[in-house]
């Protein structure tokens, strides 16, 4: 990429491309090879090659490459060439090198000497993520780690000729790393000052991963270093979070830095091919006029840079993307048709090949599933959904604005209030949003590109996962449909939680979640358990018909005369359960199950009431998805019944009651048990006292 206008006035060309300095699995020749022809399209001109995991660069710098090592490098370095790309290669020796040792300082010069003849021009030396402490022979030979540093990158520099392109990794790489100050540390006025002035110097910013990155910044530490620095920009890296990956525009950089920098290199995703995005905004940030000029298009408050729009480069890379989603990269791949209508499913079956005589359904047959084509809204909603560290994109940050509304709104859903019309509509908004996630999966499941398909697949995966659980869920509080048995439930499937261990470490810590990038006060559901009254009949009639809608009402069970209020519980056997709404859950029973059986005329056999001659019945509204309190009502109505002498005690359930039958299942001490004359769709459960 030739100096970008902005920085005419600035001496040598600027350095703009990507660094491949992340940990984790390197990415492969052939993607490299791609990133080149990238970087010549888009007018980068710079790769740095540093993958932290490539235990030749780091662990084992000391080793030379082997003749089949050497050809694949030779290979990359000649295919950089060719886009006009200048190939830097970096060897990080910090973790165990003595700098002191004269034989250390020829096993490294010995190292780039070998990769010099593989054609290569341009190097770097990193010293970054390591320990500061010297050994003692060191301490003797230097009076600080940053001499050691500069002494041995000077050599070093000197010994390859001086080359035009030589980078250096700092230890203290970013302002936060500094003591006390960027302006005030001993460190970078050792390293400004030592260093030949051929050599520039890598710097990622206020931070490890920057927010922002202002003029006044660069300034300071370009002062201190004496040297503009070539930013290291680690604003869309994701080696430090499996969970997370960035699809957002390069963005917070003001064009204004241009002139003031050496250059930009992007260390981005570890998967190569999401990191289209990241590579192609910077590409045109680098190609901004910070002189000024027409804005070509119109810009919200957060956009005030007249020369760089973070939008228009995000809209302007998307549809780039898009064209390489709908081409297929494998022989045989999906072919894209019109898709046929059937009945709305979360799950679109993945397209295959399809030949010229494929299956033709017959009349009143299944229409066959062909895929949808991706879209332009669908990569933008993508991007929204993955965007940038330290903030979601326009559509995510809606969608959780919207379910934590709701969420604290749901007693407009559980009675009619002011707020109920308004609940029920943005309800419907959000159950739209999340089902656009879901269409968005399900096309780029089937876009014919599978290479950059296979690099999403967990993570687009992960968040539909996500949105339907909270789609799910706003559904229960606004009572449609038969509540989730996952909601109240503490042994659910291993898809209805996130984390494994790293994540239960997390949830232990004190502070989990006051980083979320949606800010709201932490809330806990607070639960009321207290002796039922004859006042209670009222709330706890009508939580009993809310939950009878769910069902068929017929045949009656023997506990529903309890629920109705036609018989009244025994003394010191019912309660109730309150949160911030009101009541919403209860537990009765009778010492004495007879009088309900005869009330439905419900013949039970002496030996069932023998052993179970209790009846108990239990109901909670769906809005309360913790099973714990529920649990100790249960526990609670027991320990009465069995002060009152009784052995055991038994309920009534309808099969199509998941919800409760699934928590009576999971108490473990419930089990079912036979009586005769038992309607179709109920079933009986018992506990032994």
């Amino acid at each position: 990429m030739s100096t970008p206008s902005c920085a005419k006035g600035q001496p040598g060309r600027f350095i703009g491309g990507v660094v491949e300095g992340f940990y984790g699995r390197p990415w492969t020749m052939e993607q490299r090879s791609e990133l080149f022809r990238r970087e010549q399209m888009w007018g980068l001109n710079t790769y740095l090659y540093a993958p932290k995991d490539d235990y030749k660069h780091r662990m084992y710098w000391r080793d030379l490459y082997s003749p089949e090592e050497a050809e694949q490098l030779i290979a990359l370095i000649s295919a950089a060439k060719q886009h006009n790309v200048d190939f830097v290669y970096a060897i990080s020796p910090g973790l165990d090198i003595t700098f002191s040792n004269p034989k250390e300082v020829a096993a490294l010069k010995r190292k780039l000497d070998q990769v010099k003849e593989f054609g290569c021009r341009s190097f770097s030396l990193l010293f970054d993520d390591i320990e500061t402490e010297m050994c003692p022979a060191d301490k003797q030979a230097f009076s600080s780690f940053a001499h050691a540093q500069v002494a041995i990158t000077n050599a070093v520099y000197q010994h390859l000729g001086e080359p035009e392109t030589f980078l250096f990794c700092p230890t203290d790489y970013c302002a936060s790393f500094c003591t006390p100050t960027v302006s005030q540390s001993s460190y970078l006025h050792t390293v400004g000052e030592g260093l030949l002035s051929g050599i520039d110097i890598l710097w990622t910013g206020p931070k490890v991963v920057s927010h922002k990155i202002s003029v006044e910044s660069i300034e300071e530490v370009t002062s201190v270093l004496r040297r503009p620095p070539v930013i290291w920009d680690n604003i869309h890296a994701n080696d430090y979070d499996p969970q997370r990956l960035f699809l957002g525009p390069f963005k917070d950089r003001p064009t204004e830095l241009i002139p003031k920098l050496r250059g930009v290199l992007t260390n981005p995703n570890c998967e190569f091919y999401p990191n289209f995005v990241a590579i192609h905004t910077l590409a045109t940030w680098c190609k901004a006029n910070s002189e000024g000029g027409q804005r070509d298009v119109e810009m919200g408050d957060e956009e005030q840079d007249p020369c760089y729009s973070p939008q228009r480069a995000l809209t302007l890379a998307l549809t780039d993307w898009l064209q390489e989603f709908l081409t297929t990269d494998q022989p045989g791949g999906p072919r894209l048709k019109a898709h046929l209508k059937k009945e709305s499913s979360d799950e679109e079956p993945m397209q295959t090949d399809v030949g010229e005589g494929s299956y033709v359904p017959g009349p009143g047959e299944n229409p066959v599933y062909t895929a949808e084509p991706l879209t332009l809204e669908d990569l933008k909603l993508l991007s929204d959904l993955f965007y940038l560290p330290y903030e979601h994109g326009p559509t995510a940050r809606t969608m959780l604005q919207e379910l934590d509304w709701l969420k604290n709104n749901s007693a407009a859903a559980a009675a009619e209030t002011d707020k109920t019309v308004e609940w029920c509509s943005r309800a419907k908004q959000f159950d739209d949003m999340c089902d656009a996630v879901v269409q968005m999966f399900n096309r780029l499941s089937n876009a014919p590109n599978r290479s950059i398909l296979y690099d999403l697949y967990n993570y687009i995966c992960d968040i539909k996962s996500g949105v339907g659980m909270a789609r799910a869920y706003v559904k229960t509080l606004g009572g449609q449909g038969q509540p989730s048995a996952q909601l109240m439930n503490n042994d659910p499937e291993p898809w209805g939680f996130r984390g494994g261990l790293s994540g239960e470490f997390q949830r232990m810590l004190p502070c989990h979640g006051n980083r979320d990038l949606f800010r709201h006060p932490p809330m806990t559901a607070v639960y009321c358990m207290r002796p039922y009254c004859p006042t209670d009949k009222v709330e706890v009639q009508k939580i009993f018909r809310e939950m009878q809608s769910d069902h068929m009402v017929q045949p009656p069970l023997i506990c529903d005369s309890l629920s109705s209020g036609e018989i009244s519980p025994s003394p010191q056997c019912a309660l109730v359960l309150e949160d911030d709404i009101g009541v919403c859950g209860y537990a009765l029973a009778l010492t004495n199950a007879k009088p309900a059986a005869a009330k439905i005329q419900r013949a039970v056999s002496d030996s069932v009431l023998q052993d179970f001659p209790s009846l108990i019945t239990i109901q909670v509204l769906p809005r309360v998805v913790d099973p714990s309190p529920t649990k100790r009502m249960i526990g609670l109505l027991l320990s009465s019944i069995r002060s009152s002498g009784s052995r055991g005690a038994f309920c009534e359930l309808r099969q199509s009651d998941r919800r409760m039958l699934n928590f009576y299942t999971k108490l473990g001490s419930f089990k079912p048990i036979k009586m005769e004359g038992l309607p179709q769709d109920i079933i009986a459960m018992g506990t032994s006292l």
